[in-house]
C-alpha cells in the first residue's frame, strides 16, 4: 500500500521559514519523480516544486529564490525547505509522486503565514 505522509506545516510569520517533509512507503522511491503541490482555500491545486530521480530540480516562479526541494533516497523522505514566507504562501502542502503516469498524493499539511 503506497503512503506519503507530510509534515512539517505550521503558523509562521511572516519571513519565517519552514521545513517540509514527505514521508513514502510502499513505493521504490528512488525511482519516483517528486514533487510540492500547493492548494488554498478555494483555488486549485498548483505546483510549486518538482524533483526528479536523478536529482533535477524545477520551481514555480514564486518559490525561486525562497524555496528548495530535495529527496533523501536512503530515507525515502522528500523535503522542501521554504525561506521568506509571504501571507500568501498559506496553504495546505502536498506531495506527489509519480512513475509510470501513476501520480499518488499525500493528505497534505497546512502552512499558514501570518502575524
Amino acid at each position: 500500500q503506497v503512503r506519503l505522509v507530510e509534515s512539517g506545516g505550521d503558523l509562521v510569520q511572516p519571513g519565517g521559514s519552514l521545513r517540509l517533509s514527505c514521508a513514502a512507503s510502499g513505493i521504490i522511491f528512488r525511482i519516483y519523480d517528486m514533487g510540492w503541490f500547493r492548494q488554498a482555500p478555494g483555488n486549485e491545486r498548483h505546483l510549486v516544486a518538482t524533483i526528479t530521480r536523478d536529482g533535477s530540480t524545477n520551481y514555480a516562479d514564486f518559490a525561486k529564490g525562497r524555496f528548495a526541494i530535495s529527496r533523501d533516497n536512503s530515507k525515502n523522505t522528500l523535503y522542501m525547505q521554504m525561506f521568506s514566507l509571504k501571507p500568501e504562501d498559506t496553504a495546505v502542502y502536498y506531495c506527489d509522486a509519480v512513475f509510470g503516469g501513476n501520480h499518488y498524493w499525500g493528505q497534505g499539511t497546512q502552512v499558514t503565514v501570518s502575524s
